[in-house]
Order: C-alpha cells, then structure tokens, then sequence
C-alpha cells in the first residue's frame, strides 16, 4: 500500500472521474507503461514504480511470489510528470 505523511498528504488528489482507461485496465508483463505512477501486482499486492513507455517488468520470483498466479499490474497512484 503506497503511504504518505502528515507533510506529504497534501500532494495527493483523489479523481472521482478516471477520464483514461489506465485506471481500469491491467496490464501484462512487458506492455508499456501507459502513464508514470505506482503499479501492484493484481495477484500478489506488490508494488512497483514506473515510467510511462517502459515496459512493465518481468516475473523475477526471489522478489516477486505470486504462486502460479500471473502477474498482472494495475494502477494506484498517477505521479504528475511534464511532458
């Protein structure tokens, strides 16, 4: 779970509108990360940061214990990045 601090809570927002799929759709080992921000795994709950147009990362299982299920990342905080 991504935590923030008393400071630091105020650079979070919440949207009641997800305007992009990104919000709702997840994503595969190797597709390219759609927008920058904080990915966890569907499966395992792990988290991992990410650069849009990167590919998401593979399986490594001495970090990463999803027991047999895919990896699958969805994401949970978009970081704000200028294009």
């Amino acid at each position: 779970m991504a935590l923030v601090t008393e400071q630091t809570k105020k650079y979070v927002f919440t949207t009641d509108k997800p305007e992009n799929e990104h919000w709702t759709h997840i994503y595969g080992i190797g597709q390219k990360v759609p927008v920058s921000g904080i990915y966890r795994c569907y499966a395992c709950g792990d988290e991992i940061t990410s650069n849009q147009g990167d590919p998401f990362p593979p399986q490594n299982k001495s970090q990463h214990e999803c027991q047999g299920k895919p990896v699958q990342w969805e994401l949970i905080v978009r970081t704000q990045t200028k294009a």
